[in-house]
């Protein structure tokens, strides 16, 4: 006769991630790294069966103000405006969908403006993007060089805390870090008590809004830039 044995005892299984709580779809600790990323939730999961599931969480969009994808798809708005603009017939076109007119478009313009995410559709009514508007207001508002001073560095968050002393001498404002030492060619860890230069809009009203282009070591510290202490206040 075989005997068999039972196992008694707890077995144990590797906890569910905690749900995120402003999404359906992801994990917080995932949502968590995709805010933190240009290549949002998407780019964290690989070519698995989720990639589909997160590919649109809203929580790392570049719709949603704040995010890594946010920020750098305004960068890449303000650089293309003010660098490399498109023909005048298609600003023509987008300026009248920001305007809400009914118009015709026999150059075939707004494909080009929807692959630039731009301009999208429901199939009924066109419409301009919050990112298209970025790019009229881009064109339209006037950029001015101005020395930032960075403050600290994140390297968890890959983001860098700076001064923008053109604009405000005790309001900190938060940029993509990598943008800032791709630009000048430096790491990240040597990028705090630097002074750079750069072109930005000075009229924002909220720091958030404030877009870095342009940005370069300068020749020399002169008189002219104001002394920020490494603590962030004026001396």
């Amino acid at each position: 006769m075989t005997e068999t044995y039972e196992r008694f005892g707890p077995e144990y299984v590797r906890p569910a991630p905690a749900l995120c709580p402003n999404c359906p779809c992801c994990s917080t600790g995932l949502c968590e790294k995709g805010r933190n990323s240009v290549t949002q939730c998407l780019g964290h999961v690989g070519a698995s069966a989720a990639s589909a599931t997160v590919s649109a969480c809203p929580c790392s969009a570049e719709t949603t103000r704040g995010t890594h994808a946010w920020r750098a798809a305004r960068i890449q708005a303000v650089k293309h405006a003010t660098e490399n603009p498109m023909p005048k017939d298609a600003e023509m076109v987008l300026r009248v969908l920001a305007g809400g007119q009914v118009f015709e478009d026999p150059a075939g313009h707004l494909t080009w403006l929807i692959a630039r995410r731009y301009a999208d559709t429901d199939r009924e009514l066109w419409r301009i993007t919050m990112l298209g508007r970025r790019y009229l207001s881009a064109l339209d508002e006037p950029r001015y060089t101005s020395a930032v001073y960075v403050k600290s560095v994140d390297l968890e968050t890959r983001t860098a805390t700076v001064v923008v002393i053109g604009w405000h001498m005790e309001i900190d404002v938060t940029v993509l870090a990598d943008h800032l030492g791709n630009a000048v060619g430096l790491p990240l860890g040597s990028l705090p008590g630097r002074y750079l230069d750069a072109k930005v809009n000075l009229g924002a009203t909220d720091p958030d809004d404030l877009v870095l282009t342009r940005i370069q070591l300068p020749a020399q510290i002169t008189a002219d830039y104001v002394a920020v202490s490494p603590l962030g206040g004026a001396r």
